[in-house]
């Protein structure tokens, strides 16, 4: 279905996509190698892509859950404010 929408979209209109997978591992999502690489061929060609190497935001909080804090409000994904814990 993903490489149907990528297909119908190539040269003909955006496709703007996020993913938490190098293109390394979308054979586990297209299960086939030839069909991986035509689908990151038409994702990539005329493409800007933007990689965020950032901790995980989500990550922080179910830590933060797990420990048995709750999750400040205040708090933004740069951390806490100044002066607080």
């Amino acid at each position: 279905m993903l490489f149907t929408l990528l297909a119908e979209r190539y040269e003909r209109g955006s496709v703007l996509l996020t993913s938490n997978l190098p293109f390394s591992g979308w054979e586990a999502i297209f299960k086939d190698p030839m069909t991986t690489a035509a689908a990151i061929d038409r994702l990539v060609h005329h493409s800007v892509i933007i990689e965020l190497n950032l901790p995980s935001y989500r990550v922080e909080q179910a830590k933060k859950a797990k420990q048995g804090r709750p999750a400040d409000a205040s708090e933004s994904a740069s951390g806490p404010e100044p002066g607080k814990p």
